[in-house]
């Protein structure tokens, strides 16, 4: 599946994937880390056992086919998230898709933690509040949001986003009893790790 603007290699539509069992620990579980022993995460703050997040883990980094998973947005810029599984130079890069531009830009990486521009809280659920029917991508807005949760570089989140946050987690399968504590580990590690100034021109303004 060709994305203009990015021309790395072997893409595949890979929205499929997101019901597997395993896959929203391979995605979201290295994002939860402080490093302190006692709160070390596991697949099953997601869900999942480690059986099936190691089965998932092969199909999500096989160098013959990368995963692509398209979040459009109906009233402003979409994301397209893709695994690059290079050998040797693993990562998973973050495109913003503008309304009427033929090219993707790509604004961040993730490789152990993000490198790029990253998005505002209010800015990710502009985008995972708006699917865009007409276009191939996820439209339910709790996995959208979970998809583009690793943009966030912003410290200042509002007091509703845990619980955003967990309704979505619960959503895709993360147990209740367990739920609101791995939002909170998700947000602490994003938050802590934050760049953003608020000076800096959003790259969902399309500059």
């Amino acid at each position: 599946m060709p994305i203009k603007g990015y021309d790395d290699g072997p893409l595949v539509a890979g929205e499929s994937l997101l019901t597997r069992p395993g896959f929203w620990s391979n995605y979201l579980m290295a994002m939860c880390g402080d490093g302190s022993s006692a709160a070390r995460p596991v697949p099953e703050w997601f869900g999942d056992d480690g059986a099936d997040t190691d089965a998932l883990s092969e199909v999500l980094l096989e160098p013959e086919h990368w995963p692509v998973f398209r979040v459009p947005a109906e009233d402003g810029p979409g994301v397209v998230v893709i695994y690059r599984n290079l050998v040797g130079d693993y990562g998973i890069d973050y495109l913003l898709t503008h309304p009427g531009r033929g090219h993707a830009q790509q604004i961040a990486s993730w490789e152990g933690d993000l490198s790029g521009t990253g998005l505002t809280w209010d800015e990710l659920v502009r985008v995972a509040d708006s699917p865009s029917p007409a276009a191939e991508g996820v439209e339910d807005t709790e996995v959208r949001l979970l998809l583009v949760l690793p943009l966030l570089t912003d410290s200042d989140v509002p007091e509703s986003a845990p619980a955003r946050l967990s309704a979505a987690l619960t959503s895709v399968g993360a147990p209740p009893v367990t739920v609101f504590s791995t939002a909170e580990h998700l947000l602490a590690h994003l938050t802590r790790r934050s760049r953003h100034d608020p000076t800096w021109a959003s790259p969902l303004s399309g500059s």
